[in-house]
């Protein structure tokens, strides 16, 4: 394929793939059906912010990912990717990882502790953590020894979103151009987030999150014109989120299913059409 090239300020980033190219493009979306550990698409150094969920092993019936490893298995999966991205974002860019607190199912597992070191391990500084109310405690059937101390599970109705970064905190590179109104920043910089899941029924997609997580990500911590990657792009909210408040998006998923899902959605909802980039 010839290359693709995405202009903004006085950078241009130059997206080639000796493998094959984007499943779709517009103007400013890219959508890659690649296994993300082996895209070669996109260069190093070239992304401003990423916001993902990865998948949270347990055993959520993906299309094409087994989410039932052993936590060793996992982890070192987690590894990976995160140092995968690390190489991909620029000095400046940041991490916005939605994870959870804790799983219960196959034992006790300090999901957001383990995950937090090794993204540190990897390189990436560790800026603030976002608790993300969910409210889902209703959903919940699990209660161990029911109305005894004998072994009750404590399950915290949260999630949580890491705020991460590469090399420097302070942003000076990109349009420096903000969309964020006072309100907005208020509320958003208190670090506990309330509002809603997503229906998964809705969606047509197992997991996904709600458009106002990469929404309030995007809008804080990026400027217009920034890259925004999401290497999970299940149902393609987060490139949703971009082109709806003027970020570029790239997006990566393994299957081809969830690709077309996000595809309709951008076209259905943020008014996208597939053209060349020239």
């Amino acid at each position: 394929m010839g290359n693709i090239m995405v202009n903004y300020q006085s950078e241009e980033v130059n997206f080639t793939s000796k493998t094959k190219g984007p499943y779709f493009k517009s103007k400013d979306i890219l959508v890659y059906n690649e296994d993300f550990l082996k895209i070669t698409a996109i260069p190093k150094s070239c992304i401003d912010l990423i916001v993902t969920s990865p998948p949270y092993n347990v055993d959520i019936h993906y299309n094409s990912h087994a989410d039932d490893l052993t936590y060793e298995d996992y982890l070192e999966f987690t590894q990976k990717w995160i140092k995968k991205c690390f190489d991909l974002a620029k000095n400046e860019g940041r991490f916005l990882l939605n994870i959870p607190l804790d799983k219960n199912k196959g034992g006790q597992k300090s999901v957001g502790a383990d995950i937090t070191k090794i993204a540190k391990d990897v390189g990436w500084k560790y800026h603030s953590t976002i608790i993300w109310n969910e409210g889902n405690i209703s959903r919940r059937t699990a209660w161990g020894s029911f109305m005894s101390a004998s072994a009750p599970y404590v399950i915290a109705p949260v999630e949580l979103i890491l705020v991460l970064y590469k090399d420097s905190w302070k942003k000076t590179g990109g349009s420096r151009k903000n969309d964020i109104t006072k309100q907005e920043f208020m509320e958003w910089t208190n670090g506990i987030w309330t509002f809603n899941g997503e229906s998964k029924k809705k969606i047509g997609h197992p997991a996904p999150f709600p458009i106002e997580l990469p929404r309030r990500c995007i809008k804080l911590f990026s400027f217009i014109g920034d890259v925004v990657l999401d290497p999970f792009l299940g149902s393609g909210t987060t490139l949703i989120a971009a082109s709806l408040n003027n970020r570029k998006g790239l997006g990566v998923d393994i299957d081809k299913e969830y690709c077309d899902l996000a595809i309709k959605r951008l076209k259905l909802e943020a008014k996208i059409d597939q053209e060349n980039l020239f």
